[in-house]
């Protein structure tokens, strides 16, 4: 009554031995990284308005210092996860209004944790230790301006 199908089933050409696979371990190096050098950006972008001297940006509490070596040691992190390449660092763009200075915190708050999220999954103790104080240092803006606020 039917016909029998004459062409091999779409499921074992997925199953081809020629294309490459990652191991879950992989995956998670790759999102970590990716997490990471999005936290990095941010981070330079931060960097860069807390050492503008139109003392907007001072205003807002950013240390440029304490940035500066965040952002040192989140591209270490990267370097480490992706075989020893350094991430790329983006300029950083103009603008330092207090509003965007607080969404650049909720910003790398939200990468940080996300970060830490994947950490834990790899079980990375150095990458969780980072991600987990890099919350901690965005969240205190944050809740500093609820607190203002309230």
């Amino acid at each position: 009554m039917y016909e029998p199908i004459r062409t091999k089933s779409v499921h074992t050409m997925a199953a081809a031995p020629e294309i490459p696979h990652r191991s879950r371990e992989q995956e998670l190096d790759i999102r970590l990284a990716g997490q990471l050098t999005a936290l990095l950006t941010v981070t330079d972008e931060l960097h860069a308005l807390a050492t503008r001297t139109d003392g907007g940006a001072q205003g807002a509490g950013l240390d440029g210092a304490a940035l500066a070596a965040a952002a040192e040691r989140i591209a270490e992190q990267v370097a480490r996860l992706s075989g020893g390449h350094y991430p790329l660092r983006a300029e950083p763009t103009d603008g330092g209004a207090r509003a965007r200075i607080e969404a650049l915190q909720q910003r790398a708050h939200t990468l940080a944790g996300n970060a830490l999220a994947v950490a834990t999954s790899r079980g990375d103790s150095a990458a969780m230790a980072l991600a987990a104080e890099r919350m901690e240092a965005h969240t205190a803006p944050l809740r500093d301006r609820d607190l203002a606020t309230a």
